[in-house]
């Protein structure tokens, strides 16, 4: 067995990571935090064309029929560029749960328009009180009584909240069954809500990696261009030890977050428990790269003006999503003395 992506895997990865060099810049990532909605539909647009939002829609539907390996690499490219939009929520949670579980009429109604990008989707599971990208969001799949139900953008009552990420809008949001359409209930609804949270961690913890490499490349870049006593700061050895300290640990967390990954792709028997790992080991890897960053940019990386905060706060933000580092843990506790 190859445990590595295969050549078409890297390749599609590059392209999407030229694409958000190109079109997601930090210059984008800030001009999100002001705007009003935050998102640029010419980006999304770009990421649909090359096939990026539609990559876990059957073929049928207009998607490229991929799974969560394939995903894999291109959410970790997502957070390295702290993108700015709801890929997370649409690609890697909702499209692949109504392919697999609404209805025929709602499948063939829903999917072609998440494939192609012209429609937008959100998520919100019981226990997940904010709700990321409401206000643009065209579907929301939402969890009520056990059940699983599809939420058009005009039955939803919407209330921003605030985020510690400024370019990652959050929403509390109110709807009513009278407006709402059911996509799954009973034992297959609890089914399909365990296999959408374990999505959405595995999916969150590979933007984590993404983002940690990226902070460790800007402190990398940082050290060696700022000088103290007329030598790099980078050339101390107390700066060579955080360095290495944070690399070690997304080192740890990487190949856990691939495993997690084939687990959800291949339907592995022990799935809840790698995806638990996967983000438990993801968010600490964050948390601890972030600390050294800041520790080795010094009182700049404390400011709004330093492009750093942006990976920063979405890497709290996202450890805290789909169950934090202790939740996790305790999950994991859970199913090893179950």
């Amino acid at each position: 067995m190859r445990f590595a992506f295969t050549d078409e895997q890297l390749m599609f990865r590059d392209a999407v990571a030229d694409l958000l060099a190109n079109e997601c810049p930090p210059e984008k990532v800030r001009w999100a935090w002001t705007d009003d909605e935050g998102r640029d539909p010419k980006l999304w647009a770009a990421l649909a064309e090359m096939g990026v939002i539609g990559l876990t829609a059957p073929e049928a539907a207009g998607g490229l029929g991929m799974d969560e390996i394939d995903l894999l690499p291109i959410l970790t490219e997502a957070g390295r560029a702290a993108l700015p939009a709801p890929l997370l929520e649409t690609t890697a949670v909702v499209i692949p749960l109504l392919a697999e579980s609404a209805p025929a009429a709602m499948a063939e109604a829903w999917l072609p328009r998440l494939a192609d990008g012209s429609a937008i989707a959100t998520i919100a599971l019981e226990g997940q009180r904010l709700v990321p990208d409401a206000h643009i969001a065209d579907l929301l799949v939402a969890e009520r009584d056990g059940s699983l139900f599809a939420v058009p953008a005009d039955a939803l009552r919407c209330t921003r909240q605030s985020s510690v990420d400024g370019a990652r809008r959050l929403f509390t949001v109110d709807w009513d069954t009278a407006d709402a359409e059911c996509i799954v209930a009973g034992e297959a609804a609890a089914a399909a809500i365990a296999l959408a949270f374990d999505r959405g961690a595995v999916a969150a913890a590979a933007e984590l990696i993404g983002m940690a490499e990226r902070m460790i490349a800007m402190t990398v870049e940082y050290v060696v261009a700022r000088q103290q006593f007329g030598v790099p700061i980078g050339s101390f050895q107390a700066v060579k030890h955080h360095l290495a300290d944070a690399e070690l640990k997304v080192s740890f967390a990487r190949p856990m977050v691939w495993n997690a990954a084939y687990a959800l792709a291949t339907g592995e028997p022990d799935r809840d428990r790698s995806v638990s790992m996967a983000k438990c080991f993801a968010s600490d890897a964050a948390e601890v790269v972030a600390r050294k960053a800041l520790q080795c940019h010094g009182a700049i990386g404390y400011t709004t003006e330093h492009d750093l905060h942006f990976w920063l706060k979405r890497s709290w933000a996202l450890a805290a999503s789909w169950g934090d580092a202790l939740w996790h843990r305790r999950r994991v506790a859970a199913l090893l003395l179950d």
